[in-house]
Parts: C-alpha cells; structure tokens; sequence
C-alpha cells in the first residue's frame, strides 16, 4: 500500500494567503491558528482515517440476520472521530459546533475524504441531515435527535431515491398516512440509501420524502419526514423498532466500505414519523441537504484526486527503468504536470466555493453564485478526479492496476460520484437551465466581468499567451450563451438540452483556470521577497497555470464550435 502524503503547503496558500479566512474576525483566528487546526486534523487523517482505506475496502459492509455490519476497522475511527472533536467542527455552537471558517472545514474534510471516500460517508450525511433539523426541525429534533448526532450516538441518512423514481423524484411512490398529533404513518422503499444503516451508530435518523393525501404529482406535491430506525423516549433513550428494515445492501464496483442500503419502511409493522418543514415543501428542505451533497460529492473528486497525485508523485521519484526515475521520462513528467494542475485547480475552485458560504452571511448576492458554482463543483471535479485516478493508474503501470500500491481504488471509489447526487447530465441542465437561463445570464455575466479584471491583470512578459487564450474563452462565453438563449427563446427546447453537458464542460474549464490563474498571479507578486522554498513552491503556482491553459483550456474554443456548428437535433438522429 502506498503512504500517505496531503500537499499540505497548498491548501495552506489557498486558505491564508489566496482566501484570507483568517480575516473572518468572528472567529478569532489568525494565519497561524488556521494552519495549526489544519495541521492536527492532517494527523489524525494520516494515522488514523488512511491505515482504514485498504482493510475497510476489502472486507466490505456485510448484511447478517438481518443487521448491516460495518468493516471492522471503521468502528474505533469513528469513536476517536467524535471524541476528538472533529465532527464537530464548522458546525453551530448553538448545537455543540466549534465554529470555523467553511473553508477550513472544506479542506479538512478533503484529506479525510481523499484518505478514505467510504468511510466518510457515514459522518458526512449525518452532518448534512443534522443542518436540516437544526434549520427546519422541531424540538424533539433539536433537543433530543442533534444532541445524539454531535456525540456520534446517532446517525443521519437522506431517503430520496426508489426503484421507479430514480432521477425522476417526482415519480415517487412512498405515502404518508396522518395518524394525529404530528405523526405520520410512513409505507415505501427507498433504494440506493448511503449509509442507510450500519452497527457504527446506535439509531439511525432518516429523513425520507414521501406524499401526503391531496398531494399533487411531481415535486410539488412531496413532503419531507424524520423517520427514525428505533423509537426512543424523550430523554432520548432507544426504545423498540419502528419497523425501518435494511431489506439488502448493494455490492459495488467501489465504496465497499459504505453501506448502500434498500430501505423498507412500514413493510413488516408500522413506521412512524413527523413531517420537517412545511407541507408540500418537501424538495426545497431536502434541497438544504442535497445542496450539501453534491458539493461534497466535487469534494470526492477533488480530494481523491489529490492524493492519487500525492501518492502517484512518490512513486514516480522511487520507480527506476532504463536506468532513471520514471519521472524524468518525459511522458511521465507531462502527465504529472496535467495531473498537479487538475487537482490543485479542484481545490481551489471547491475552496473558494466554500468561502462563499461565510460571505453570504453578510452579503446575500452571493448566494447566487453559489448555486452557479455548485453544479460544476459537483459535475466537473467528479469527473475531473475519475480521471486524474485513472492517469495514476497509467503512472503505476501495471502495479496500479494490481492493489499493491493502492491506486485502482481511487478509480473504483471516485466513479460514483459523477453518478449519485444527481448524475452530472442533470448537473448540466441545472446549470444552464435554472443557473442561467432562469436569471438572464445576471449572475455569469457578473463572473465572466470578474474574470475580465484578472485577465487584465496579468503580466503581459510572463503570461501573453495565457492572457491572449483567456480572453478568447471569455469572449466566446458570452457567444455561447446568447447562442444558447437564442434557442430558449425560440423554443426550441431539445437543442438547449442537448447542448448543456458540453456548455458546462466549457464553464467549468474557464472557472477553474480563473482560480489557477489569481493563484498564479499572487504567487508571481509573492516571488520578489520570498525565501528560496516559498519561490521554489510559488513557482510551481505559475506552472500550473500555465501547463492548465495549455491542456484544458485551449479545448474550449473547439467546445465553442460544437456548441455553435452543431446544429442537428439529435432527437432526430438513428443511434
């Protein structure tokens, strides 16, 4: 198995010296308390979430009599996890949280991620059903089911997804029965349910959507409930089921670790629940969570794909053939430069992304770049991290294809997230749709304009090329966009459709090298007056940039001409 090595100085450049979290004064950090947090969670993740990865894949999640068995290993990372503390950091101090800047967070919980996607899983969808009922819940769900959460007693889950309703949730099935006072009797099957049940928690917290009488068919007529594995008295204490049954879980092609679970509620007895939100409301309270979701599903592929460099990266300087290190062949080397760049291009993106959360507190505007930024964190790192996987698989030769290394896990494990959460195809359509069309290109317009003031300062010496290619992009993207409108307004909805995965393609390459290019161009400012290893690491930020535009980048004019020159219908089209 290969060892653990996180690119510690880079996500310490974005956070202190790129973002500046430490100039949120509301929470009292400076530079260094932000580096020391990152540093002690780095730690934990090399000690104890990574030696996980390798035996946690390989033994798998069990079904037996009728329980969900988590592997072995994951039962004293997860009780350190909370004991330590960690989970819960950036959480809100009225639950228990110790509160930090979300970015920080972000990046802590990309090392884990990258050092164990699986395991992950677990903790990450209780925080994000934990928001939910600190947002919308009642009393019971604050006084009683948070506080179980915040010690690790209890976990959370989002049942969203069933066998005739997969992409389709309005197509749903489940039903709501009123039974007084609040209660609901709950009847469906929800499938695909990560970490839908397992031993590592005492009771699971589910917030499942189902259909009330009267509701309306689609989306609209759904409402969200808080449906628990086992009833409990109000001192939160288990007291006997509610009928919540793990009917099977799914073996797949990664994430062994995580228990993928079909869930049978009011199958064998009664589950009851209670409705969280309002009524027919059910999408826009689960939406808090799936926001939460697909981010972090872009943060799977990021991290992932950052470590697969890290790793890939010691093992190009050990590896000898032909009498050197792999990583003077000139192949090899390019596609290390590609692979550095990529990912540190992820991580800046979902960094900043993140930052955005603390700014929307004091400025809502940016709660539409948000939701701009959301689908290509999810769509474009998911694939982006698949790939940078699979080149160091390709590195490895063929000790990356076999699991000596660890490599081939990266690529079983980072495949899914292009898929759950919304597959990135309606990730796209999101994107143009209801990020773009929906608000008449207001709040890309307002990027593009941004982006326009970075180009502008670009050194024209050291970067001509790059800034003559950026100022293409962003003059195609306006084209693009009018082209795309233009189909809108004539109706013409198919072609809108058929063009939206290739549009966000083209976005998402012209966000990321935006982010790599402020980096390079703080990086260049920092040089004059750095020490020998900061100019040799500050270096490496303006070769990112450079080796980005050079290989991504530069395909977005071709994008831009299939977007324009293809002018088939596909509909109409024999496959």
């Amino acid at each position: 198995m290969g060892k653990y090595k996180a690119d510690i100085r880079d996500v310490e450049f974005n956070l202190t010296e790129l973002l500046k979290v430490q100039d949120f004064k509301n929470y009292g950090l400076e530079d260094q308390d932000v580096k020391g947090i990152l540093s002690e969670y780095n730690k934990f993740v090399e000690n104890e979430v990574f030696p996980t990865r390798e035996p946690s894949d390989q033994q798998g999640v069990r079904h037996v009599n009728g329980k969900v068995l988590a592997p072995e290993s994951l039962k004293g990372l997860n009780k350190s996890f909370y004991d330590n503390g960690w989970f819960a950091l950036a959480l809100p101090g009225e639950c228990g949280g110790t509160e930090v800047p979300e970015a920080l967070y972000v990046a802590c919980m990309s090392l884990a991620t990258g050092a164990n996607c699986a395991w992950t899983m677990y903790p990450g969808l209780t925080r994000a059903a934990l928001n939910v009922l600190h947002i919308k819940g009642n009393s019971t769900d604050k006084n009683v089911i948070i506080p179980k959460m915040m010690t690790g007693e209890w976990g959370g889950t989002m049942c969203l997804t069933e066998a005739g309703a997969g992409s389709d949730v309005g197509a749903l099935r489940t039903t709501a029965k009123p039974l007084g006072d609040g209660k609901y009797s709950i009847k469906g099957t929800k499938i695909f349910i990560s970490s839908g049940e397992s031993d590592l928690y005492e009771n699971n917290i589910h917030l499942c959507l189902a259909r009330t009488p009267g509701g309306a068919e689609g989306t609209k007529g759904i409402s969200l409930f808080v449906v628990p594995r086992f009833n409990f008295d109000d001192s939160g204490k288990v007291t006997n089921t509610n009928h919540v049954i793990c009917s099977k879980i799914e073996h797949k092609m990664g994430i062994h670790a995580s228990a993928t679970c079909e869930i049978q509620f009011g199958q064998e007895g009664e589950s009851i629940g209670w409705m969280i939100g309002e009524e027919f409301h059910g999408m826009e309270t689960m939406f808090i969570m799936m926001n939460e979701a697909r981010l972090y599903c872009g943060l799977q592929g990021e991290s992932q794909a950052n470590l697969a460099y890290m790793m890939t990266r010691n093992y190009v300087n050990e590896r000898v053939q032909f009498g050197k290190e792999i990583v003077h062949h000139a192949d090899i080397r390019r596609t290390m430069l590609r692979m550095r760049a990529m990912s540190r291009g992820m991580r800046s993106l979902c960094l900043y992304t993140a930052n955005l959360f603390n700014k929307a507190k004091e400025d809502a505007h940016y709660e539409h770049l948000i939701g701009l930024l959301t689908p290509i964190c999810k769509a474009y790192c998911s694939e982006q991290g698949f790939q940078v996987s699979v080149d160091a698989v390709q590195c490895h030769g063929g000790y990356g294809y076999c699991t000596e290394y660890g490599i081939e896990q990266f690529v079983r494990d980072t495949k899914i997230a292009t898929i759950y959460e919304g597959t990135n195809a309606i990730q796209a359509i999101d994107f143009v749709m209801r990020k773009i069309l929906k608000d008449g290109g207001k709040t890309i317009t307002a990027l593009v304009q941004e982006m326009a003031a970075s180009v502008q300062s670009l050194d024209d010496a050291k970067f001509k090329k790059e800034k003559d290619l950026f100022q293409k992009v962003l003059a195609s993207s306006q084209t693009l966009m009018q082209h795309i409108a233009g189909y809108a307004k004539n109706n013409q909805h198919g072609m809108v459709l058929q063009n939206c995965t290739d549009f966000l393609q083209f976005g998402s390459q012209m966000v990321i090298g935006w982010r790599l290019m402020e980096s390079a161009i703080l990086a260049d400012k920092k040089m004059a007056t750095a020490n020998a290893e900061d100019k040799k690491y500050y270096e490496t930020k303006i070769v990112d940039f450079r080796v980005y535009c050079a290989h991504y980048l530069m395909h977005n004019p071709s994008l831009a001409r299939t977007i324009i020159e293809f002018t088939d219908d596909v509909s109409a089209l024999e496959i």
